[in-house]
């Protein structure tokens, strides 16, 4: 399908990244990720406290949204090609060891399929830097006052939940801004340049 030369950034929505967080479709976002209450250990009337808790911050700030994603990657591709070469293979050392990669990563899977990460999030419309730092207090004081307890996300965590989000293998720590950008040098400047008039046509 023909996309007139729209790169993925464009696709989605997504402008830049901003002091607070994420630019797109002509709006702001801000992301608090929510340190997990381990329920399990919790009384009934606990766990129904923590929920009217809950109710109570959205009563409270209703512009509030929340997030439950996966916190970590998925392996299935790496599974399904794994099984690919195990139909394929002949030789019977080398489907051994296909094996036991497959089941290595089907137990990782296992391990980490209840983690997940919890957010909150607030959409608005351009506004200042003091309008901005008023309402991000706002929210971390509610928060924090109904028994929980949240970080605002930085520029690293935005980026490595938007990976995860959509399906990107993280090799490394570090996500770079633009794929490669470590070869570019001194060129990377300009190129960020342009980028940034395209997205303003």
């Amino acid at each position: 399908m023909f996309l007139n030369k729209k790169s993925v950034q464009k696709l989605i929505g997504f402008e830049e990244f901003t002091k607070y967080g994420v630019r797109a479709n002509k709006e702001d976002f801000i992301f608090f990720s929510v340190e997990p209450v381990n329920i399990s250990v919790l009384s009934a009337a606990n766990i129904e406290a923590k929920i009217y808790h809950l109710m109570m911050i959205l009563s409270v700030i209703p512009e509030l949204e929340l997030l439950a994603l996966d916190s970590c990657e998925s392996f299935e591709p790496n599974k399904a090609y794994l099984q690919k070469r195990l139909k394929e293979e002949k030789n019977p050392a080398v489907r051994k060891l296909l094996q036991a990669d497959y089941q290595f990563l089907d137990e990782i899977q296992l391990e980490m399929s209840s983690a997940r990460q919890f957010l909150f999030a607030v959409r608005f419309r351009r506004e200042n830097d003091g309008q901005i730092f008023r309402l991000v207090n706002r929210i971390d004081k509610a928060v924090t006052e109904h028994g929980f307890t949240i970080k605002r996300m930085d520029k690293p965590e935005i980026k490595r939940m938007l990976a995860l989000y959509f399906g990107a293998s993280i090799s490394r720590e570090e996500i770079e801004d633009i794929e490669g950008e470590q070869y570019f040098g001194e060129d990377l400047h300009e190129i960020q340049e342009k980028m940034q008039e395209e997205n303003q046509n």
